[in-house]
C-alpha cells in the first residue's frame, strides 16, 4: 500500500494556490527590494517550504507582506515542530557544562557551529579539533564578536587555519567558516555550541556572581535554528580565513590572567596553549 502524500506547507500551498513557482516569487521579492534583492533564493524558499531550515524574521516579514498571510498561518509548520519535538534541561556547574559543550562537538556529524570570542579553555577546544579532525566532512563555524579575547582561543584559530584550507571545495563545499562580527555593527555578542544533533547554551552562573558556568541543553529542533542563527551571522561577518587575516587580531584581553602579556609582545606560535579557565566558554 502506497503511503499518502504528506501535505504540503501552508507556505508551499499559498504559493501554488497563485499558480506561482520558486523563481516567480524570489523575482518579485527582488523587485520589491529597494537594492534589487532580497536575498531570497529559491534553493532557501523550497527549504523554508520544507520545513528543513527556519525562515528568520526578516524574511518572514518579508514573506507575509507578500502573500497577504499572518505569520502564524504561514510558518506553522515550522515552529510547531520546535514546539512538539524540543527537548531542553539545565546543565549547572562548570564540569557538566564543559561536558555537555565537549559532548555536542564529539557527537556532530555534519554541522559545527561555536559563537563567541572569549573561549579560554583548552581542553574543550582540544576537543573541537579533534572532531574535525575524525570527520573531514563536519563543516565548522566560527563566529567572534570581537577580535579573540585570549590567547587560547587565537592559537585554537590558528590551529584550525592550519588543519583546513577555508578555500578548499575538495569535498564538494566549504568546510571550515570563521567569521568576525566588528563591535561598529552593535550586534550584542552570544555564546553558543550547536551541532544537528545538539546546542548548549551558557547563561549566567546559578551559583556565583562571576563568569558563565551554567547552561542549557536543547534538542534537534533548537539546535538546528541555531545553526541556521550561525550562518545567518557568518553571512553579516568579515571573514577571518588565513593567519595573515588571523594574526592581524591581537587578542584584546578580558580576564586579568591575560593583561599579564602585553599587546605589543609577539603571539607565540599557534600550537601553543595559553591559559585555562573554567569560567570563559565560547
Amino acid at each position: 500500500m502506497t503511503p499518502p502524500t504528506p501535505r504540503p506547507s501552508p507556505l508551499r500551498q499559498v504559493r501554488v494556490d497563485r499558480g506561482l513557482t520558486l523563481e516567480q516569487v524570489c523575482a518579485d521579492l527582488d523587485h520589491r527590494s529597494r537594492t534589487g534583492s532580497s536575498g531570497v533564493t529559491p534553493s532557501m524558499l523550497s527549504g523554508w517550504e520544507r520545513g528543513r531550515r527556519t525562515t528568520s524574521r526578516r524574511y518572514r516579514d518579508l514573506l507575509t507582506d507578500y502573500y497577504g498571510r499572518p505569520i502564524e498561518e504561514l510558518f506553522v509548520h515550522q515552529d510547531g515542530a520546535v514546539e512538539s519535538g524540543n527537548t531542553s534541561c539545565l546543565v549547572n556547574g562548570p564540569r557538566d557544562l564543559r561536558e555537555a559543550m565537549s559532548e555536542v562537538a564529539r557527537t556532530a556529524a555534519s554541522h559545527l557551529a561555536v559563537t563567541g570570542s572569549r573561549s579560554r579553555d583548552v581542553a574543550y577546544l582540544k576537543t573541537i579539533e579533534k572532531a574535525l579532525a575524525a570527520r573531514p566532512e563536519l563543516v565548522h563555524y566560527r563566529l567572534l564578536f570581537g577580535p579573540p579575547r585570549n590567547r587560547a582561543l587565537h592559537a585554537h584559530l590558528g590551529r584550525l587555519l592550519e588543519a583546513r584550507d577555508p578555500d578548499d571545495r575538495s569535498l564538494g563545499m566549504k568546510t571550515l567558516h570563521i567569521g568576525l562580527i566588528r563591535p561598529e555593527q552593535d550586534m550584542p555578542e552570544r555564546f553558543f555550541v550547536a551541532s544537528e544533533r545538539a546546542a548548549v547554551v551558557p547563561i549566567p552562573s546559578l551559583t556565583s556572581a562571576y563568569g558563565f558556568d551554567s547552561g542549557v541543553l536543547l534538542g534537534p529542533p533548537a539546535a538546528e535554528r541555531l545553526l541556521d542563527h550561525a550562518r545567518q551571522c557568518y553571512a553579516a561577518a568579515t571573514r577571518v580565513e588565513s593567519l595573515e587575516a588571523l594574526h592581524g587580531l591581537l587578542p584584546a584581553p578580558s580576564h586579568p590572567r591575560d593583561r599579564s602579556w602585553p599587546t605589543s609582545a609577539p603571539l607565540p606560535p599557534c600550537s601553543e596553549p595559553g591559559p585555562t579557565s573554567t569560567r570563559s566558554w565560547n
